[in-house]
């Protein structure tokens, strides 16, 4: 799995973060002042890049947590058919089918941005 460990102090909104075995985008971040008996904690809001689903995360900012390794890419557009578009990366020349997001409207020979990670796929709207 291409991730690496962060403490929860280092993490930004806009950038991503493992919750419930998920890759996520971090919507929204904040901390907690040190109170009487701890440290401080921080609260962590994302989205799930591939499934939509909001999460959450409250650790201590001093915590270790997995940051997923999200590659992004090019592709061209092969074929269409129906909601399914057939692209190819254009650095390794490797074809595979993505489903077209609602509003996005793909025909042969357009370039397009993806996101990948573990043979997941999203398109860059």
């Amino acid at each position: 799995m291409p991730r690496e460990q962060k403490q929860v102090r280092e993490l930004q909104e806009g950038s991503y973060v493992m919750m419930d075995s998920s890759p996520c985008k971090i919507n929204h971040y904040s901390t907690a002042k040190p109170g009487k008996h701890g440290s401080a904690k921080a609260r962590v809001e994302g989205k799930g890049v591939f499934d939509e689903k909001k999460r959450s995360l409250s650790q201590p900012v001093d915590a270790k947590v997995w940051v997923p390794i999200i590659q992004r890419k090019q592709g061209q557009v092969v074929s269409v058919s129906g909601d399914d578009a057939q692209v190819m990366d254009l650095d390794t020349y490797e074809t595979f089918t993505m489903r077209i997001p609602d509003g996005e409207d793909f025909s042969s020979d357009d370039t397009i941005e993806y996101l990948e990670y573990e043979g997941q796929r999203k398109v860059v709207g």
